[in-house]
């Protein structure tokens, strides 16, 4: 049997080497998760405790403005620390975003950042009163948005259904950010065919690094420097894939921003790295494995 219904257990040293893209084995996906978070809602997360030990009732004015700041602030450091890199990022975009802030939708675009679906705004796919038409509909979005179809997803908080992945499967989603289990891409069973689970990140996201964690503002940079030289030892045999999880109301006030540009320097005096988005590591993925999926065509046990 399975120890999940949908990828079959396989320990990473046992898995076939695959031939690095371009020579280069070192592969990283910068993701910038844009996100609306309603303000007549409960926030989804929070710098801030309520006062008086009381749980946050709307308006949460406080945890409102920390991200509603990201939007504003935040999001045009980001997006000139990768620009002055020519670094493309994977958009995990709330579909909503779209017509809530549409000057920084356009930015993004114009930036030419592949667009990820993300639900329609930050609300996780358990909550959803029709997960099928969440999902429809903010695949819809991001497609009239940037003229281009969209193939990969993480969801919102990546919460799960017992039927997302098939969901997703049916809308044309190739490519799924949830199933963090591996440095690598592995293939995935749903019900509509094989799908790819594709690496994310807890270690180096900004949220559990300093709005859980509450390190101090270099930690992303000390845990980079502490992954590579892991990697730079298992690379030799096989590629690996460095993904950064950030949110523009963290990564993006100025004494993160700083230690961004200082991780990114890192990668980029490298020359054995490349910076690719989901879909890109994706297809590479699909490319060398060759097996389109063949492991997870059929029902895993039961």
């Amino acid at each position: 049997m399975w120890s999940n219904p949908r990828i079959p257990y396989q320990m990473s040293s046992d898995r076939t080497p695959l031939a690095p893209l371009d020579g280069k084995p070192l592969m990283v996906n910068v993701v910038v998760n844009i996100e609306y978070w309603p303000f007549d809602r409960p926030m989804p997360r929070g710098i801030l405790p309520a006062p008086h030990g009381r749980t946050p009732e709307p308006p949460d004015v406080p945890n409102f403005a920390w991200v509603e700041y990201g939007m504003r602030c935040g999001m045009p450091r980001v997006l000139q620390i990768l620009g002055e890199r020519g670094i493309k990022a994977s958009a995990f975009f709330n579909a909503q975003v779209a017509d809530v802030y549409p000057s920084l939708a356009d930015a993004v675009v114009k930036a030419d950042w592949e667009l990820v679906g993300h639900g329609w705004f930050q609300q996780s796919l358990k909550q959803a009163d029709d997960e099928a038409a969440v999902i429809s509909r903010s695949i819809e979005r991001l497609e009239r948005l940037s003229g281009k179809k969209v193939r990969a997803w993480l969801g919102p908080g990546m919460g799960e259904t017992l039927d997302t992945p098939d969901l997703l499967k049916a809308n044309g989603i190739e490519f799924l950010h949830d199933w963090l289990v591996d440095d690598l891409p592995c293939w995935m069973y749903t019900a509509h065919g094989p799908m790819v689970a594709m690496p994310y990140t807890f270690e180096l996201n900004d949220v559990p690094l300093y709005a859980v964690q509450y390190n101090s503002t270099d930690e992303i940079v000390k845990r980079l420097q502490a992954t590579l030289a892991v990697f730079d030892i298992e690379k030799d045999q096989q590629p690996r894939v460095i993904t950064f999880g950030l949110h523009p109301h963290i990564i993006g006030v100025a004494h993160l921003a700083h230690q961004l540009s200082v991780a990114l320097d890192l990668l980029k005096a490298r020359d054995d790295t490349a910076f690719l988005t989901s879909s890109q590591i994706g297809d590479w993925f699909v490319s060398v494995d060759g097996t389109n999926g063949a492991a997870v065509m059929d029902r895993p046990p039961q």
